[in-house]
């Protein structure tokens, strides 16, 4: 027998917060849950005031008659997640946790064996939110349970909560210890050791199998965060991740091996279909060369190649380093073969202008021989952009999406990268991509068959010691995308948005059912 949830409990630091890729996981998964679940779901986040309610919808009507028992000890505010789907969103403040740090902790010591004492930066703020929105999930959960009893004919609703990542961790530690009834997730998007022997210079691959989390963890000083990551895995009714290569980390780094991989879909609601697509991709790349143009002051052909990279500011993780190498490379390679570009090319010998879309980069431009970087130094919010220079004037009022799609080629060489959504997002807008065989999606993107990016993704293969191979395959796939006469750079693009369809929700969702069956099934069967 398959168990299905009646209501879903979700939470995540990035609910109605948009920082990394876990809002793009929950925000385009939305539209999937709430069709099948419809307003039985309720995703619970931090409360951010103006920063939220860039995303964030209030609704004094909903759960008019739960809110009226609440106390004012964690104010809350109930409204929609404003993404497709527009799902149920309770945002709420955990200042007035702060007092009973020691008890919280101490309880989580003695019932979950975590380990808080070495706890530092973030780790109060995540876990003390974490335990405020358990609280507020349990009084939401016994307010739902006594209205469902007295309509239910034949049995009670089935409840799962699924907790993102360490920082929401205790919200599920309460959930087991006050409604051991309700199935619980737990989903590890990265464990914390991998990136972090990633993002501090170790070999991570070459000696993998010699890595143990626990002694990593003293080693680099993240004994609490990872004390409560292997907690959660440990605890949960169901533990997954996002990969394969993501699975294998938490199998040998957390001692857990997963109950099921659920890896990241898209939803398709964001693109622009047909002739509207044409005009935003149009409209992006004029938005983005005149950005350019008045960064170098100079004029720019309207067909040059614009190449793009975008994410948190890690240059060991995301390859920051190897985007920028692969651009020199590829500028001295346009130098010494300037003869060689097809003379149906949409792309002939101008200008080559890459986009580093990467938040706090304070130095707008860079210049390697005939490619200009230039740096989108804020986050793509749509927002008017005031506290940059005055040539990002013309990026105001543009998503992340919207410019996405005026783009040529994308560049994500990652060394860490548990799944990718960064190379997806930009498939589903049409645009080919460069990838590594180390991120989720890539891996993925090879067992799906492809082999270069006249299907739409080149994956290079990454170790730990071939740098310099990376950056010169990457040079060399852009030169030869270049090279392309402007039919095959067309057949590209649709072979790109093709193999997105293969990654959208409705063929994903598939493994979220897997995964509540997983935990009710535990739960409703615990004593």
């Amino acid at each position: 027998m398959a168990y299905n949830p009646d209501y879903i409990f979700e939470t995540s630091w990035e609910v109605c917060n948009r920082v990394g890729g876990i809002y793009a996981v929950l925000s385009t998964r939305a539209a999937s849950m709430q069709k099948e679940h419809p307003d039985k779901v309720f995703f619970f986040g931090p409360d951010f005031g103006t920063h939220s309610d860039l995303y964030f919808k209030e609704d004094k009507t909903l759960l008019r008659a739960w809110t009226k028992t609440l106390t004012e000890r964690i104010p809350v505010r109930i409204g929609r997640w404003m993404v497709p789907g527009e799902p149920i969103a309770i945002l709420l403040k955990a200042d007035k946790m702060w007092a009973e740090k020691d008890q919280i902790y101490a309880w989580a010591w003695e019932n979950f064996g975590v380990r808080s004492h070495a706890a530092y930066g973030d780790y109060d703020e995540s876990c003390l939110f974490g335990y405020a929105a358990g609280q507020v999930m349990e009084s939401l959960y016994r307010f739902l349970t006594k209205s469902e009893s007295k309509t239910a004919k034949d049995k009670p609703a089935n409840f799962v909560m699924h907790a993102n990542e360490w920082q929401t961790a205790f919200a599920l530690f309460y959930m087991r210890a006050h409604c051991p009834k309700i199935g619980t997730l737990f989903t590890t998007h990265a464990t914390g050791i991998g990136r972090s022997i990633a993002g501090n210079g170790k070999p991570l691959y070459d000696y993998f199998e010699g890595y143990h989390g626990d002694q990593m963890a003293e080693e680099l000083n993240m004994v609490s965060k990872h004390s409560v990551e292997k907690m959660a895995a440990y605890w949960a009714d169901c533990f997954t991740t996002v990969s394969d290569i993501t699975a294998r980390e938490c199998a040998q780094l957390l001692d857990k091996p997963v109950d099921i991989v659920t890896p990241n879909g898209f939803e398709p609601g964001f693109v622009p279909k047909g002739k509207a697509f044409d005009a935003a991709r149009a409209s992006a790349r004029a938005a983005l060369i005149r950005a350019a143009e008045s960064l170098l002051d100079t004029r720019l052909p309207d067909n040059s190649l614009l190449v793009g990279i975008a994410g948190r500011l890690e240059w060991k993780n995301k390859c920051i380093d190897v985007f920028l190498q692969s651009m020199e490379r590829l500028a001295d390679r346009l130098y010494h073969s300037q003869s060689v570009l097809s003379a149906t090319s949409l792309y002939p010998l101008g200008e080559v202008v890459a986009f580093v879309m990467i938040p706090y980069l304070d130095k707008p431009v860079m210049r390697f021989g005939k490619v200009t970087i230039v740096f989108v130094p804020y986050y793509l919010n749509g927002k008017p952009v005031t506290e940059y220079p005055a040539p990002f004037a013309p990026l105001t009022g543009y998503t992340y999406y919207d410019l996405l799609a005026g783009l040529d080629l994308t560049v994500f060489p990652s060394y860490y990268e548990p799944w990718g959504y960064t190379p997806l997002e930009s498939i589903a807008f049409h645009v080919p991509t460069i990838t590594t065989d180390v991120a989720g999606f890539g891996a993925w993107a090879l067992n799906e068959g492809v082999t270069g990016l006249k299907d739409g993704v080149a994956v290079v293969h990454r170790t730990d010691s071939n740098f310099n191979d990376v950056v010169e395959n990457i040079a060399m796939n852009i030169q030869r995308f270049m090279q392309q006469p402007a039919e095959n750079i067309e057949s590209a693009r649709k072979a790109a948005a093709t193999l997105a369809k293969k990654a959208e929700w409705k063929n994903f969702f598939k493994y979220y059912r897997k995964a509540y069956d997983i935990a009710l099934t535990k739960s409703l069967n615990r004593e």
